[in-house]
């Protein structure tokens, strides 16, 4: 902010008129508020409680109760019967209908997306060579749940996607290791932990 001020000034000093000294000034605080919004709507936050794991975006987020999480850890992609820890995080859901009727479509297709790069290195690490990439990236055939709970559309896109990705790497939901504040690994450990005094409580109950 301060800084901003201090170029605002010497804007209106430099400038060889009033006119030219509004103009720039109105650019510099378009330029600021561009700049500022780019920011916030980058920004990615997590709120872990006694109950639920949550994840906020700028268009929304979702949301998931601990005791439908069966397994968190850092992704790792296989090579040669070598594995080699990727920059993302895993979460392995015990259902999906939970999750499919509270994630909003915004959210679901910044996800569908964002993520066709993890997809697509998930098969060529099981070498499915077989299956075209563009039939299955944005895969729309209805899907059924365990339940018998019938989805279509959006909804059955990242049903499909999760499903696909469950096979490629063993986890449904997947979170980039740059939008947090510590290291996956670190992350990783913080999320059991809730995870492990969840599954306490309920054994409790």
């Amino acid at each position: 902010m301060g800084l901003a001020c201090l170029i605002a000034f010497f804007l209106l000093i430099l400038s060889p008129g009033i006119q030219q000294a509004l103009l720039s000034l109105f650019g510099l605080i378009a330029f600021f508020v561009v700049t500022h919004f780019l920011i916030e709507k980058s920004k990615v936050s997590f709120t872990l409680t006694a109950t639920h794991f949550q994840q906020h975006m700028f268009k929304g987020g979702w949301v998931v109760r601990w005791n439908n999480i069966s397994h968190i850890g850092v992704c790792t992609y296989s090579q040669e019967g070598w594995h080699q820890p990727i920059p993302w995080i895993g979460i392995k859901l015990k259902d999906y209908e939970p999750y499919l009727d509270n994630i909003c479509p915004r959210i679901s297709t910044q996800i569908l997306l964002e993520q066709r790069s993890l997809l697509y290195l998930g098969l060529k690490q099981m070498d499915k060579k077989n299956i075209p990439f563009e039939d299955i990236v944005l895969d729309s055939k209805p899907y059924e749940s365990s339940n018998g709970e019938q989805y279509t559309g959006l909804q059955a896109m990242l049903a499909n996607r999760m499903a696909y990705q469950r096979e490629n790497f063993g986890y449904d939901i997947f979170i980039s290791t740059s939008d947090l504040d510590r290291s996956g690994d670190e992350f990783v450990g913080l999320a059991r932990r809730f995870l492990a005094a969840a599954d306490k409580e309920d054994l409790i109950n």
